[in-house]
């Protein structure tokens, strides 16, 4: 018989291993799979004990298929009738496309009708499909021109054990063969062969790693929990030698309760030693987690799962690595995207393993024991304390951002400024962006970190630790809590800024805020703060995959919309238009705006807009919110009486949404159109400003002039003190009619 174990990219190697280690013969790692020979009872251990495998697989042929009808007269020479009893059911599990079959439930459907069409031909009877619970999983693979057909054996994959691991997945859902892999690539199968073997788990998220180590130490087969298997509607199924295993398994396992395992766990997220603790209790395991302090004796194993950071969690993955670096020298296994952690442990590894976790590629790092760890990188802080660092030129960085975080304090304390930036790349190699919020009403400090793209000559590895080594300096340097901390990376490009990604991912929900300027209630969403600029609050949010709800280049421009507007006679009716947040109509009020109208498509953005207008005592018929294309609902407007006094447009520099009536907009090619049309909007005497932050923008002047409306450059006086550095952060413009 011949019989095929898949396997995760990268396990291969590992899952050979193993297979030599349960005693089964002829065994040979291939690309995604593992062949072996042997016997059924050979396959039937591979099931019930294996880690790593996905599936086992009976082989029953190899047949051509360089297209459809070439696949189905091979499959339909397989003597199907010997696999699938009367009335049993099947289902055809189909992976891998060619030129000709693109589809793999195309793949799977054609070897559904051969199989049926066989079975009709030798017995009269049509076999029923199941995609459910179907008796017989009938594999079907495709490999260029060729496919293999096979039994499923296990009939689901072998990594859904029978426990589940429940809690929050923002904690890190690692599958139970991805963390049987990490055990076998630090040689836990050793270890547990100690007496009192100790694994020390470092972010272990929902717990799985927990439970593969326990159950290898305890000798518990991780098939034993199981209630279905592929193999038991199979026609060819040997219930005697099954029955055989198990009993042989239920022994092993009784008797390895006696075997001592302590497990160690350090995760300080919330809600990951309660999910831990769940899941050893699911799969039966008489064990509880404790904290892991002190030493490590030398032993034994230390395995950190870091997969579940990366971009979007750039700022939990720094304080991670500064935590893993004080376990330099220990025997450890670390799943990671990259080879950060190489740098915190100031060690090159003895072994990498390429896997993919999702969509994603990253690697299992395998570092031996060594004694003592090379020398640690750190930097001083103010206060004397110290800093472990990925990158020993970070002390600049440190010593920068201290310094300007002086001065712009100062200013900002001058300026009753509470939320400002307060690094702009002045170091080229740290090219990120930090602004600094306070909070209002309630005590709070947050830091929005942006990075700016390295060029195209920076090793990415280096750009990415020296980012790291940035979450990991400022929130020291600058006194906030790194959890408090939110990243976006972004890249320049002739748009402006476009932001790749956020930090975390928001919370639902909502709680209930008392405003300041009226005796009401307004809603605060869950993940949101409060912030005061210009004697007015506003409601920030450093969660959702969206800008914070406050663009602090526009300070020095809602103070001249306000002053502006108190300037104004007349009606006093200001207009917003690609308004997002309202910050704009809310200093606009706050000048004396009997009317303000606030226009964007996004209807998140107008309810926030909404929201910040009430917190601040702007409510009623007098201010309405309008969710609409900005472009189309000018041109509408132009046909229509309303006029305002007095109008903001800040654009965005491109925007392809399907709700806009044109395919796109790009500011660049369609300002002149827009501010026309904006300029018909006025009253007479009337003023707008325009403002987009397209670095290389350049205003057709004489399109304008021609339609009778002159531009003033006032981007210099709107420019704030902490944005010197950038003073291409925006370009603003004065709108009148000539």
């Amino acid at each position: 018989m011949e019989f095929v174990a898949t396997c995760p990219k990268g396990f291969e190697r590992l899952l050979a291993d193993e297979l030599v280690g349960l005693g089964v013969p002829q065994v040979r790692p291939l690309v995604g799979q593992v062949s072996l020979g042997g016997g059924l009872v050979d396959a039937y251990r591979a099931c019930l004990w294996s880690r790593l495998a996905s599936r086992v697989l009976l082989v029953l042929a190899r047949v051509g298929a360089a297209n459809a009808d070439e696949l189905y007269e091979g499959a339909s020479m397989v003597a199907w009738e010997d696999h699938l009893a009367p009335g049993a059911t099947l289902v055809v599990d189909a992976h891998g496309t060619n030129a000709q079959l693109r589809n793999t439930q195309f793949v799977a459907l054609r070897t559904k009708d051969a199989i049926v069409d066989r079975l009709v031909s030798v017995r009269g009877a049509r076999p029923m499909v199941d995609t459910a619970r179907a008796d017989v999983t009938v594999s079907v693979r495709l490999s260029g021109q060729r496919a293999v057909l096979a039994i499923d054996l296990a009939g689901e994959p072998l990594f859904r054990r029978g426990y589940a691991t429940r809690g929050d997945a923002r904690l890190g859902s690692l599958r139970p063969d991805y963390a049987a892999a990490l055990l076998a690539s630090g040689g836990w199968a050793e270890v547990a062969r100690i007496d009192g073997p100790t694994l020390v788990a470092l972010w272990p998220g929902l717990g799985s790693v927990l439970v593969e180590a326990a159950g290898a130490a305890l000798d518990r087969a991780p098939g034993l929990l199981r209630s279905r298997w592929g193999f038991a509607g199979w026609a060819g199924h040997d219930a005697d030698a099954w029955d055989a295993l198990l009993a042989e398994a239920e022994a092993r396992s009784a008797a390895g309760e006696k075997n001592a395992c302590s497990l160690l766990v350090r995760d300080g997220r919330p809600g990951a030693l309660s999910a831990c603790r769940q899941a050893l209790r699911a799969a039966g395991i008489p064990l509880e987690p404790v904290g892991c302090e002190g030493g490590v004796p030398s032993h034994h194993l230390v395995v950190a799962d870091l997969s579940w950071v990366g971009e979007a969690a750039l700022a939990t993955e720094a304080a991670a690595l500064s935590e893993l670096s004080s376990y330099a020298g220990k025997r450890l296994v670390v799943l990671s995207r990259d080879g950060a952690p190489d740098a915190a442990l100031r060690s090159e590894p003895a072994s990498v393993t390429e896997v993919i976790v999702g969509r994603d590629p990253a690697t299992i790092r395998v570092y031996e024991q060594s004694d003592p760890p090379a020398p640690a990188s750190s930097v001083e802080l103010p206060g004397g304390e110290r800093a472990s660092v990925l990158v020993p030129a970070s002390d600049q960085f440190a010593h920068r951002l201290a310094k300007v975080a002086r001065q712009r304090a100062k200013w900002a304390r001058r300026e009753d400024v509470t939320c400002y930036r307060v690094y702009d790349a002045d170091l080229p190699d740290y090219a990120v962006a930090i602004e600094l919020f306070e909070g209002s009403e309630t005590p709070g400090r947050w830091l929005q970190v942006s990075e700016y793209a390295a060029p195209r000559g920076v090793d990415p590895g280096l750009a990415r630790r020296r980012l790291l080594d940035v979450l990991t300096i400022a929130p020291r340097v600058l006194g906030v809590d790194p959890a408090d901390v939110s990243v976006r990376v972004r890249t320049r490009s002739r748009g402006g800024s476009q932001y790749a990604d956020e930090a975390r991912p928001s919370e639902r929900g909502s709680r209930r805020d008392r405003s300041s300027r009226q005796g009401g209630r307004v809603e605060l969403p869950v993940g949101s703060h409060l912030v005061d600029e210009g004697g007015l609050t506003f409601e920030v949010n450093f969660d959702a995959r969206h800008d914070c709800g406050i663009f602090l280049d526009h300070r020095e421009t809602r103070s001249r919309i306000r002053e502006m507007m108190k300037q104004t006679k007349g009606s006093k009716r200001f207009l917003n238009l690609f308004a997002y947040t309202g910050t704009a109509t809310c200093y606009a009020a706050d000048g004396g705006a009997k009317h303000t109208t606030t226009v964007d498509l996004s209807r998140p953005s107008l309810e926030w807009a909404r929201r910040n207008m009430a917190r601040n005592g702007f409510g009623g018929p007098e201010h309405e919110f309008v969710q609409a294309d900005v472009l189309a609902w000018v041109s509408e407007q132009r046909h229509t009486r309303n006029r305002w006094d007095l109008v903001f447009c800040d654009v965005p520099t491109f925007s392809n949404s399907a709700r806009m009536r044109k395919s796109s907009f790009d500011v660049q090619r369609d300002h002149a159109e827009l501010i026309i049309g904006v300029s018909r909007l006025l009253v007479r005497g009337g003023r707008a400003i325009f403002s987009c932050n397209l670095r290389g923008f350049k205003p057709d002047v004489e399109k304008l002039e021609r339609a009778g409306v002159r531009l003033t450059d006032m981007t210099d006086e709107t420019i704030p003190e902490d944005f010197s550095r950038n003073r291409k952060i925006h370009h603003a413009y004065l709108v009148e009619r000539a």
